[in-house]
């Protein structure tokens, strides 16, 4: 299962359904690095650092953040989607599907109608 850091603004009913499928999740807030206005690239460092592939909804910055920092733990970006459980088993067949999350870029975006 893959270890993995919700950014600020991620839904947590959806790090509680990653957590339901076996994924080691842990928050910004549960890091203590909550409305600190902790920066994408210090975000970015610190999953680094302890090994996490970042979830996140800023997919703007994370993108960027891929091309210029590839060595990264892993990066995953959301699109926003209230369908909480679709979303946390979207995410879970993505990371399954990716044998290994180092440098990989991975979107999960909601499915068409």
């Amino acid at each position: 299962m893959a270890r993995l850091y919700a950014n600020e603004n991620f839904p947590l009913p959806v790090v509680e359904g990653l957590r339901q499928f076996g994924h080691d999740v842990i928050t910004i807030q549960e890091t203590g690095k909550a409305e600190q206005r902790t920066s994408d690239d210090d975000v970015l460092q610190f999953t680094m650092a302890d090994d996490r592939a970042v979830l996140t909804l800023n997919r703007k910055h994370f993108i960027r953040l891929h091309q210029e920092q590839p060595g990264h733990a892993g990066i995953i970006v959301c699109i926003v989607d209230p369908d909480f459980a679709g979303q946390a088993a979207r995410i879970h067949a993505a990371v399954e599907t990716a044998a290994d999350l180092q440098g990989q870029l991975i979107r999960v975006n909601r499915p068409s109608m």
